[in-house]
Order: structure tokens, then sequence, then C-alpha cells
């Protein structure tokens, strides 16, 4: 071993150093194969040992690479980052190359992407020392940005930059920077912050104030990440931007107030105000303002530019020609309030028309108002409007989902193992988990040793396939039943594939066999927790000692059915081979074969009696039975929310192992417990899997999570609910109550999934919306589901095509909480809960949809509402969808 090895070994970097100096090029490229030997050596190494050799191991092999390429790769290498040596030992390390060679290395360096942490000292160090040009890259700015921000340096931000040498070319990089989130943090607020150091050095002419303003407005424009704007328009309104710069850029602030993030469309929108009151902007410049700010999705946009028009319109009747037909696109606002406020700002301004084409571009543009708004507009405008509306409503659904057939298992060990790799890396549904688990378990069973084989590369980068002391035991503890629930695939393929590799020992998974009590700490889900962990650690139990053939459970179709002629042709298959049954994997194939489809099961029957084994008359017997049973439910409040209890289930007790047998007990609404440790969303669709079924008793486990959607900020938790949907058995009282919590939910992306889920339903003709809308009331007036957010829900599923389905959800949901409005009075004298805000906004969307499906019927307390005092949303939309109603009425009795 040479003597640089053994000093780079022992970690010392002075010696590393020293040693070297003394080497010529070819003797540095002859010690390169004992340095990637030891990098290699390590990546498994403890980490009190990497912690030690890796300065010296970076800075060795950043030196004795004598090609640029292989050496910027070595200095930025991901794992080499863990114990990277310091920017100035790296740059005494490769002390005496020429110039050349320095900035080749720094500009490929500074051209890796951000998140690759290439210290800016480190490329800074080169650049200068090679003399060359600052590469204004977004690695080089990134790093340029955290090094002045950083608290390492002296004095403010300000002061730093001051003293920055390449300042005009790092700024302007920094507005051209692709990506923020690395650096957005570092921008800051107040007196201290990056916008008024900038601010300051244009004002004293350290920086170009055109080039700034310039570069500021076009990153502006661009546009960029969510939070970007946070960065540059503080910067833009510190500037102070005089009045002849504000018109310069006229066409800009256009642009930006038609696209760009609500803060920026309102500062544009704030400075064409400013220069249109001024009358600096001509009618055409304004118009064309108008035309993009009036269909933005922010009513207090839209609003102010009216005012605006209405402003200008007054001071200068001349532009009545150019800005009231623009006025008049607000009538097609989905808000039906931006309609009235549209026309009546044309109302007011209309006789300056004389124009007959105005006045037909006028008609044409009311066709897009609601019935009420249209008929006030032939009346006050003097203008005939065609009424859009078509003659007869249809309603429009997606198809319901067809269910899919599993394929079967691959055929090569290979093919599995590219699929289990897929899994592991990517996750992946109920059907493909499935697919996996089976093709595991026939591999197994026929050709162990191919089987590990092929794995072998997806086992390398497992977690717990570390060669690390200590971390054979951390991976014992983890899969231990008593110490860890399976959170769905990943675990229970990682717990198989550390089976299949010897790594964890015969003992721990016989410890989670056949034991009589349940695995979870007494939550609502143990249940489910329970049968789900129990198959899976029973046939990882068999993989170790008596290998399974094949398993009886693997489902027929992708919701987890299993069609009963195959549940008994594998049975068949264990008897001709006299193979011993897994008896949780009996059980599960037992919860999930179809038995709603009595023609199948009756035909089944007698060739499973016919079998002769105990699983073949057990068989029979379930299936003889009938069709799947369901407990009891009842009902309770909990604080604000509405849950359903469940109550026994016998015939799930009888002859089912212990981990089964509690799914039908009593079911409460948290449980013995309100700890619960079944954290990830991954594993409720295996849950649903498990009783394919009987969804009813899925649901009844899941509104408890729902609940804390709507109410808290729990995310993920309603991604079950299209499932929930696509799932068999009754959908009843617990489904139709999670769809409510999940419509009312917080998060988009969950409200998103209720929606999808409530489609589901309607297009399989199983959404009871006369149940669902009185829950729905139920929860609002409770203050569990907020207004606004089931006004969201209610809107997105309308837009869809199904006016009428919402309609009637919402009819069932609106007397409940008009009835409060009614008894309470203005200020709630009767000690009612009078709704929060958002019911107005839930009444436009009742009003929509009454107005496209010809709604039929009263709504009971709605004449209340609509008859009260002042022109708030609430009242305005209440009026709305009384006369769309009363049209309705009265368009059936002229009839």
């Amino acid at each position: 071993m040479s003597a640089l090895i053994e000093a780079v070994r022992a970690g010392r970097t002075d010696e590393t150093l020293r040693l070297l100096g003394e080497l010529t090029d070819a003797e540095r490229r002859a010690r390169l194969p004992e340095l990637k030997a030891l990098r290699k050596e390590m990546r498994t190494a403890e980490w009190d040992r990497r912690r030690s050799v890796g300065a010296a191991l970076h800075a060795a092999g950043a030196a004795c690479h004598t090609g640029a390429a292989a050496a910027a790769s070595w200095l930025s290498a991901a794992d080499l980052r863990w114990r990277q040596a310091s920017p100035e030992l790296l740059l005494k390390a490769l002390e005496g190359r020429d110039s050349g060679w320095l900035r080749d290395v720094a500009q490929r360096l500074a051209q890796r992407p951000v998140s690759a942490e290439v210290p800016y000292e480190l490329m800074s160090g080169l650049v200068h020392r090679a003399g060359c040009e600052v590469p204004v890259t977004d690695a080089y700015v990134a790093g340029w940005v955290r090094y002045i921000g950083g608290p390492w340096g002296r004095g403010s931000v300000v002061e730093r930059l001051r003293r920055e040498p390449d300042l005009v070319p790092l700024v302007i990089g920094l507005f051209e920077l692709t990506d923020l989130r690395e650096v957005r943090w570092m921008f800051g607020e107040g007196p201290g912050s990056w916008q008024n150091a900038l601010a300051e050095l244009t004002r004293v002419g350290s920086l170009d104030r055109k080039v700034v303003l310039d570069a500021c407005v076009a990153r502006l424009l661009r546009g960029g990440g969510p939070t970007d704007h946070r960065v540059f328009l503080p910067l833009l309104v510190r500037l102070e931007l005089t009045r002849a710069e504000e018109h310069e850029r006229a066409a800009d602030w256009t642009a930006l107030a038609r696209d760009a993030a609500s803060p920026v469309a309102a500062h544009a929108q704030s400075v064409l105000a400013a220069l249109a009151l001024d009358g600096e902007l001509t009618s055409r410049q304004l118009a064309e303002a108008s035309e993009g700010l009036l269909f933005r999705s922010e009513k207090k946009l839209v609003r102010a530019q009216l005012v605006l028009l209405g402003k200008v319109l007054t001071r200068d009747p001349a532009a009545a020609a150019a800005l009231l037909p623009v006025a008049a696109q607000a009538f097609g606002h989905e808000d039906t309030q931006v309609q009235e406020r549209a026309l009546r700002l044309v109302e007011r301004h209309a006789k300056k028309l004389t124009s007959e084409d105005l006045r037909t571009e006028l008609s044409r543009a009311a066709e897009q108002l609601t019935p009420a708004l249209r008929t006030r507009a032939e009346r006050t405008l003097g203008i005939a409007v065609a009424d859009p509306a078509p003659a007869v409503y249809e309603e429009v659904l997606p198809p319901a989902p067809e269910p899919v057939r599993l394929a079967e298992a691959p055929e090569t060990a290979v093919e599995l193992a590219e699929e289990v790799g897929a899994l592991l890396a990517s996750g992946g549904d109920v059907a493909t988990f499935e697919r996996a688990l089976d093709g595991l378990v026939r591999h197994a069973y026929g050709d162990s040793d191919a089987l590990l084989d092929a794995l072998g590369p997806v086992i390398e980068r497992r977690w717990w396939a570390t060669t690390e002391p200590g971390h054979w035991r951390h991976a014992e503890t983890y899969f231990s039943p008593m110490h860890h629930h399976l959170q769905g695939a990943q675990d229970a393929l990682d717990l198989l594939l550390a089976t299949l590799s010897g790594r964890v020992r015969t003992s721990t998974l016989h410890s989670a066999v056949g034991r009589h009590e349940p695995t979870g700490n007494g939550c609502v889900h143990r249940g489910l927790a329970s049968a789900f962990d129990a198959r899976i650690r029973e046939v990882v139990y068999r993989l170790r000692t008596e290998p399974l053939p094949l398993l009886l459970s693997t489902p027929t179709w992708g919701t987890g059915l299993l069609e009963p002629d195959e549940l008994v042709e594998r049975l068949d298959t264990y008897r001709r081979l006299d193979a011993r049954v897994s008896e949780a994997d009996f059980a599960q194939a037992l919860l999930r074969v179809r038995r709603s489809d009595r023609t199948a099961c009756l035909a089944a029957v007698e060739r499973a009696a016919a079998l002769g084994t105990r699983e073949g008359e057990r068989l029979a017997r379930w299936l003889a039975a009938g069709d799947p049973a369901l407990p009891l439910a009842r009902r309770r409040t909990s604080g604000t929310r509405i849950v359903v209890e469940l109550g026994e289930l016998p015939e799930l007790q009888e002859d089912f192992p212990a981990d089964f047998r509690i799914l039908g007990r009593p079911t409460s609404a948290f449980g013995q417990s309100r700890y619960c440790s079944h954290w990830s969303p991954e594993i409720r669709g295996h849950w649903l899997a498990v009783l394919p079924e009987r969804r009813e008793l899925v649901a009844a486990r899941l509104v408890h999570d729902l609940s804390q959607a709507a109410e808290y900020d729990t995310r993920g938790a309603a991604g079950a609910l299209p499932l929930l949907a696509e799932s068999g058995g009754e959908a009843g009282e617990c489904v139709h109550l999670c769809l409510a919590y999940g419509l009312g939910a917080r998060h988009p992306e969950d409200r998103l999934a209720a929606v999808d889920a409530l489609l589901v339903l309607a297009a399989r003709g199983q959404l009871d919306t006369a149940r669902l809308g009185a829950d729905l009331g139920q929860l609002v007036r409770r203050g569990a589901v907020k207004p606004l957010r089931l006004a969201e829900s209610a809107r997105t599923a309308a837009a869809t095509g199904a006016n009428a389905t919402i309609w009637e959800m919402l009819r069932n949901a609106l007397p409940v909480l008009l009835a409060d409005l009614a008894t309470a009075g203005p200020a709630g004298s009767a000690g009612r809960s009078v709704p929060a805000r958002g019911l107005g906004d839930l009444l436009a969307v009742a009003a929509e949809c009454a107005e496209r499906s010809g709604a039929r019927g009263e709504l009971p307390h709605l004449s209340q509402t609509a008859g009260r005092r002042g022109s708030s949303r609430l009242v305005s939309q209440a009026r709305r969808l009384h006369d769309a109603l009363a049209e309705q009425t009265a368009a059936r009795s002229a009839a």
C-alpha cells in the first residue's frame, strides 16, 4: 500500500496534501484504482469510519484525476457529499493546475444541478484562479445567493453585495434562475432583505436601473414557481417606478394583469388604474387589459376592474363604444354577482350607445346571463336576447368503471423481479401487488434459488440489505409484529424479500403466526389491519418452512373479488399436490369470494363439496349461506362530528382465525383507543380488498379518518373514496357519510377524490342523493363541514354535466340550513346555529344546477331567505334560486 493511500485511510489530510504535491501526473493517475476501491469500500462502512476518511479521500481523488471531466465528477459525487473536504482543502489539492484546466472544471461544476449542492466557494475559487468569466448557471447563482445570505459572512446583505466583484452578471443571473425553491427562504422580508439591498444598490447606481427594471418585469412575465413572485414583486415595489417608467411598460402591465399570479395581477391592475384615471391610457389599451381581467377567477380583481371601467366611462362618455362591449363580456363570468355588477354598469351607460351593431353585440353577450338577469337585460336595455337553454335537459355522467381482471403471474423469475422492483420504487394498486405476491409464492415453491438470483439486484437496493453492524438487528425489530404493523404493499414485499434472503430469523416469523390477539393497539382499524397482517405474515412464514404452491386468496378482479369456480380449482390443486392450506390465506379467500352472484355460487357448491377436503366443505357451506350480511348500524355524535357504530356480525366470528374474527365484532367510533399507528394512506386500498363485497364494514372504520380530513389539516384520507365507490356491496349509511366528509375536506386533492367517488356512485346507480344531502346539511349545521368547501366540490361535480344529481343532493342539504336562517333572525336571536360564510356560494351552485336541469318543486324556507332585505351574496343567490324554481313552475303551468 502506498504512503498516500495509508494517509487517506488514516484521515490525515495535511499529510495527504503534502504527498499529493510530491507526485507527478502519471503517479497520481496510478493511485486512482486504489482510491476508487477505497471509495467503494466506504459506501458500506460504518458512519464513524466514513466520517474520518471522507475529507482526505475527496481531496485525493480530485487531485489524482488529471482529466477535467473526471475531476468534476469526483468533486460533485453524491456518495462523497456525506463528508466532503472543505473548499479551501480542495483548492489546495488542485494547486499547480493550469488556468485552462481550472476553467474547465469550474464550468463543469457550475453546470451541475442545484440539488448537487456544489460549494459556491469551490466554484468561485476555481473561477478566480483561472481568471475566467463567471459561469452564470443555476448552480453557481444559487450557491452565490446562499453564500451571500448565509451566517458566515460579515456585514449586512447590502454590504456583502457591495464587495462582490461580479455583482452585475450574478444579479442578472438571479432574475434568470430557473427554480427558486432551493434559495427562496434566503430572501426574507424587511430592511435586511435581498429586495431592499438590490433596491438600494440600484438607487446609488451600482446596478443599472433600466436593466434591473427590465429584468424584474421580464421575470414576472415569465412566471415560474407558485411563490417566485414573493421575491420579485417586492423588489419591483421597492424600486418605486416613476409615472414615465410605468407608462413605458403599459403592455407589460396588461400581460401581467391578464395572466400572472394573483398578487402580481393585482399590482399590475393598480398601475393600469392609475394610468387610466390620469388619462395616460387610451380606450383601446384599457379595453385590452379588461378583456383578460374580467375572466380571472379572483372576484376581487374583477369587481375592481368593473369599478375602474365605471369611473372612466363617467369621465369620458366617448369611451362607451370601446368599453361597454368589453364590460359586457363579464356577463359570462361564473359568479352571478359579477354578472349583476356588469349588467348594472352597462345599464347606467347604455344610453351612450347609438350604433345598432353595438346593441347587437350586447344582445349576444346577454345570452350568457342567468335567466333572471337575462329577462332584466331585455327590459332595461331594450334588446332581444335569445334563450340559449336547451329544450330538454340531459344528465351527463361518466361511464361506470368496468372491473379489471388480474393477469396471470409472471412466467419467469426475471420478469417477476422487474415487476417487484417497479412496485417497490413507485408503488402500485391492489391488483399489481396481488399479482406480484402470487408470483413470488409460486416461484418460491418451484425454484427458490432461481428466484433469489433474479431478485438479487432488487434486494441489494433495499435499506435492510446493508452490511453495517447492528443494522440487521434494526431490521429484525422493524419486521417484528410486536413493533411494526405492515403499512401497505412495500412493507409486505420488504418482509417477503428479507425472508427469502435470510435476513429475518424463523423465530421472528413464527411469532406472528397463530397468535390469539390481533395486531393493533385497539384503534378502529385493527380488524382490517390484523387481517392484512395475518395473511402476509403466515405466507412469509410458510416460505421459510413449507412453501405454498399458490395463493388461494389471489383475487380475480382488481377490486379484490374472487370468483367461486377459481377458488374451487385452486383447492383442487392443493388436494392433488397434498399441500397444507394456509389458514389465513383460506380465510381471506372466503372473505373475497363472490357470493352476490347466486347462480355462480350454487354451481360451485357441489364441486366444492365433492373435493372431500375440510376446506372444500367449508367453502360449500359458505357459498350456500346466501348474500353477505351486514350488522346493525347506530349513528351517534362526537363533538361536531357524526360517526357510525356497527353491531356484531356472527358469521365473521365462526370458523375464522383469531385475527379475522375481530372483523365481526362491534365497532365503535374510535375503537378502544384514539391512538392509531396505521398512518399510511396506501393501506386503505388493501383494506377494501379484504372485504370487497362489504364496503360498509370498511367505510365504518374510515369515517373517523374522513371526518378529520374535513375538520383538521390531515391530508390524503379521501384518496380511498374512489376505490370505495368502485368496491362491491351495499353503499349505505357509512359509505355516504364518508363521501359527505370527503366533499367538505380541507385540501383540494381530497375534495377532488370525493367528487370522483360521487360520480362513480351516480354512474353505477348507487348514489342516494337524499341520504347524502341530509348528511351534508347536518354536518354543515354542526360545523364539521364548511359551506364554501362543499360549494367548491359541488361546482366541480356539476361542471362535468351532473347538474341534476348535484341539485338533488343540495335540495336535501339546504332546507335545514335555511330553516336556521328563517328562525334565527338577523342576529341569531332564537339561539340557533346560523350557517357560516359560504352558504351564499352553496346557493349559487344550487341555482345554477336548477337553471340548467329544469329543477321542479319548491325548496322549504327558501322564500324567507329570498325575501330578506339587502343585496348580500346570500340573499341575491337565494332570490336567483327562488326565481329559477318559480320559472320552472310557471313553465309547467303554462304547458
